[in-house]
């Protein structure tokens, strides 16, 4: 429903809560003290306060809505006890503040009731990207699955399974587990899959178009192409995509890019500047993950 003022969407944050209160004090932004918030996912993880930008948006109550991103629920899975932090280094992990914060299972019982996926004004926003079959309807009920699982009693089972790069296409037909991971894995992780749909999890870096892959939003017949606008973020070397049908707003903060806001109006472009707080600037492969 239209509340008349300005809705903001914002990449990826990834742990940069000064480029954060930047953003939002910028003058553009700043100037509507009601304006509303999309975030694109990744608000933790590989910046130096991760803390700092949970809060922050926290703190934006019914202003936020903010969507898991796989560094989200890697923190999870992290304060779940199934599986390990990233080492230190140009890969490590950058979340002790908030599993060591006194209100720890607060934030972690926050972060875990986001949605994996958001639809209004025929803008469908989602962390990574959308399988080609799926359409609005279907990405919203398959988030949803993973919404109740991550909800439930048994989440920290469901989050124990949910790391591989198998299957890498869709089937109405797969359950419990399997199908989660699908979903998942779309949702927060994929860049480039085959003319088939079929998703290219290894993939890292600058996206490339050929015979046998191409970025996830040109697979021919993508059923969210038309009468939909599909923002994500995830993908900072890909940067800023500014089409019709798919919208990028990751351009790299916490790699020293810039921190970037859309709204959602008039696609006006909002962008501060951020320290390099990782190196090299382009995102480097992740730790691979068990099949």
């Amino acid at each position: 429903m239209s509340t008349g003022h300005d809705t903001w969407i914002i990449g990826d944050l990834q742990g940069c809560c000064a480029s954060l209160q930047a953003l939002l004090a910028h003058p553009d932004i700043a100037g509507d003290p009601q304006a509303r918030f999309w975030f694109a996912g990744d608000l933790v993880n590989r910046g130096p306060d991760s803390l700092g930008a949970l809060r922050t948006v926290i703190a934006l109550g019914e202003r936020a809505t903010a969507i898991l991103g796989n560094h989200d629920l890697h923190l999870l899975a992290t304060a779940a006890g199934v599986r390990p932090p990233g080492k230190s280094g140009a890969h490590g992990d950058t979340l002790d503040d908030i599993l060591n914060a006194p209100d720890a299972d607060q934030l972690i019982d926050w972060l875990r009731q986001r949605p994996l996926a958001h639809y209004e004004h025929h803008h469908l926003l989602v962390h990574a990207g959308v399988l080609a079959c799926w359409t609005v309807t279907k990405t919203l009920e398959l988030a949803q699955e993973v919404e109740t699982a991550l909800r439930g009693p048994d989440w920290k089972r469901h989050l124990k399974h949910m790391h591989g790069n198998k299957p890498v296409n869709w089937k109405e037909s797969y359950q419990g587990d399997k199908r989660l991971r699908v979903i998942i894995n779309a949702l927060t992780r994929m860049r480039m899959c085959g003319p088939d749909g079929d998703m290219d999890l290894k993939f890292k870096g600058e996206p490339v178009s050929g015979l046998d892959q191409m970025p996830w939003f040109d697979v021919p017949d993508r059923a969210t192409r038309n009468d939909v606008t599909v923002v994500f973020g995830h993908w900072s070397a890909l940067g800023l995509l500014n089409r019709p049908d798919v919208v990028c707003l990751d351009t790299g903060c916490v790699w020293g890019g810039k921190l970037t806001a859309m709204r959602m109006s008039d696609r006006k472009i909002v962008q501060v500047a951020c320290a390099q707080y990782r190196k090299p600037a382009k995102e480097p492969a992740a730790p691979a993950t068990a099949a």
